[in-house]
């Protein structure tokens, strides 16, 4: 298991806001905050998404997480859910809705649903500022994705300049999957937490789309045919594989 010190500095330094909806990703980014900052709080968006299982899933998450670590206990704050279900309303998107599962006219998966992650990052700098955090964790990526404009590098990036302009602040986004792949995802979890975290990953987090958890397998709990099951799925082969060599 790694151990990665805590950052230095001011108070504000030691202290971060996580993007945690209970899936695989921010399960992961989560653990990755508590292994750097003293002070971890998590924040949680209810946007009436199909998968909203994951909110629950995320409940168990919490619970067991800290324990994982003997330096993780104590460091998790706050737990913040917040009620948005306006972006389901006007969102016409195969998450909101009763939608197939496609490639849009536009060319993006009408799973897209247009401003979430710029909302989400809004409300965590909101929380952040009120908590007197300086950093904001969040699991996007553009390596193993579905196409989402907001999960780019360039969007992130631009985000955090807004925020700092808008609330005359200093935050620092972190994406520690923007880069890496989801068998790597799976590695940064077992370097973070050993094979409790993965197995705590694999039962306990949520990614399917059609919020299954009726269908068990290897991964996790899930479809098994959704874009965000193959994914996970496909990224689990891999990193099984790479174990074996």
């Amino acid at each position: 298991m790694v151990d990665i010190r805590e950052e230095k500095g001011d108070e504000a330094d030691g202290r971060a806001v996580v993007l945690f909806s209970g899936g695989q990703d921010s399960t992961t980014c989560l653990a990755w905050a508590l292994a750097r900052f003293a002070h971890v709080e998590t924040v949680a968006v209810d946007y009436r998404q199909r998968h909203r299982i994951e909110l629950d899933c995320r409940k168990q998450v919490l619970a067991e997480l800290h324990h994982l670590s003997d330096r993780w206990p104590g460091r998790l704050g706050t737990h913040h859910l917040i009620d948005l279900a306006a972006l389901s309303d006007i969102s016409e998107t195969a998450l909101t809705r009763a939608q197939e599962i496609a490639i849009g006219a536009s060319g993006l998966p009408t799973t897209f649903v247009p401003g979430r992650n710029i909302l989400f990052l809004a409300l965590a700098g909101a929380v952040a500022w009120r908590s007197g955090a300086r950093h904001i964790v969040g699991g996007m990526c553009e390596t193993d994705y579905s196409g989402y404009p907001d999960c780019r590098d360039d969007t992130i990036k631009a985000m955090q300049l807004v925020l700092n302009l808008g609330m005359d602040a200093r935050f620092v986004i972190h994406t520690p999957l923007m880069w890496i792949d989801k068998a790597a995802t799976w590695r940064l979890a077992a370097d973070l937490g050993g094979e409790a975290l993965v197995a705590l990953i694999r039962e306990h987090t949520h990614t399917c789309y059609l919020g299954d958890r009726e269908h068990h397998h290897d991964w996790g709990w899930g479809c098994g045919a959704c874009p965000a099951c193959r994914l996970r799925a496909h990224g689990w082969d891999r990193y099984q594989a790479s174990r074996s060599v």
